[in-house]
């Protein structure tokens, strides 16, 4: 597939996105900068795009260099736990500081999205029996433990409703001020693409990287902490979307090999495109009303991961 193919597909979904919703918008209601329907689109719906565009691209980018380091297409910040623990760690700043600022949140957030990584990292290293189809398994089960520590912390603290938030991943309540956190995630999908060749060369193996002059842990902190950061920022902003980091390096690795500097331009529009459909999907089938797009995102993501898994074992056999 064509990268132009995949621009012009996200730019038609673009436009259809900015003209769905509750409220009926029309090109021509955007003449007059005064009325209901302009301010709406200016405070609303350009920044809701805005946010698609950001997430899209940085959980698929955090999911693309995640399989590199990992050696495995199964993996992603959905089955290693980077997302759960983001969360455990804007949970622990609620418990510590009882009117945890933002920048606290923010600060946990990441510190916890970076360790639990590292953790999962560190326990494919001790796995022997590194099968493409177990490994994710042990990652979803890993998360699960994450998951259920940040339920029972909330339980006790009386934060499950703080927790349910967290874990609906929607734009529902995108507006203007509420979003701009996302752009963190530029600097870093921008480093992706440059050191995006020593990501593929570490993703050869440690003896390899360094047989080649490359620092392999330092290459493989840097992205543990880029995909950190793009964790941080879109859990904080949006929520959890299951998948995404998943689902489109794979689709692109299948026609594009799995040269990160080849891939890295067709990952990050396929992955706002496919976020694109899913929150259009979200939106058209129930209007006026709205299904968060972590619904859309996890019904036809887990539909297209259960293929992988069936792939991944018949390759294996």
């Amino acid at each position: 597939m064509r990268l132009w193919v995949l621009i012009l597909a996200a730019i038609i979904l673009s436009f259809i996105s900015l003209f769905i919703g509750a409220i009926d918008i029309k090109p021509a209601d955007l003449l007059d900068w005064d009325s209901q329907q302009a301010q709406i689109f200016l405070i609303s719906r350009v920044p809701r795009l805005l946010a698609i565009i950001l997430a899209g691209a940085g959980m698929s980018i955090a999911g693309l260099i995640m399989q590199s380091l990992s050696r495995n297409k199964f993996v992603s910040p959905t089955t290693a736990g980077t997302l759960d623990a983001a969360k455990l760690g804007i949970l622990i700043s609620i418990l510590l500081f009882s009117q945890a600022a933002y920048m606290q949140k923010i600060i946990f957030s990441f510190v916890f999205a970076f360790a639990g990584t590292i953790l999962f990292m560190q326990i494919l290293d001790r796995i022997k029996f590194k099968d493409p189809v177990f490994v994710p398994l042990i990652g979803i089960m890993y998360g699960n433990i994450l998951s259920s520590i940040t339920t029972f912390f909330a339980y006790e603290g009386d934060l499950i409703q703080n927790i349910n938030t967290w874990l609906m991943g929607s734009f529902m309540l995108i507006i203007s001020g509420r979003y701009e956190l996302l752009y963190v995630s530029v600097p870093a999908i921008i480093l992706a693409y440059l050191y995006a060749n020593k990501f593929t060369v570490a993703g050869m193996g440690e003896d390899f990287a360094k047989n080649l002059g490359l620092s392999y842990k330092a290459v493989l902190n840097l992205g543990l902490i880029l995909v950190a950061i793009i964790s941080t920022t879109v859990v904080l902003t949006v929520g959890v979307i299951p998948y995404l980091g998943l689902i489109v390096p794979n689709i692109v690795s299948i026609y594009m090999g799995d040269n990160l500097r080849k891939t890295i331009p067709h990952t990050i529009v396929l992955g706002v495109v496919f976020l694109l459909i899913c929150d259009i999907i979200g939106r058209v089938v129930v209007y006026p009303y709205e299904i968060p797009v972590n619904v859309t995102v996890a019904v036809i993501g887990s539909l297209l991961f259960l293929i992988m898994l069936f792939r991944g074992r018949a390759y294996a056999k």
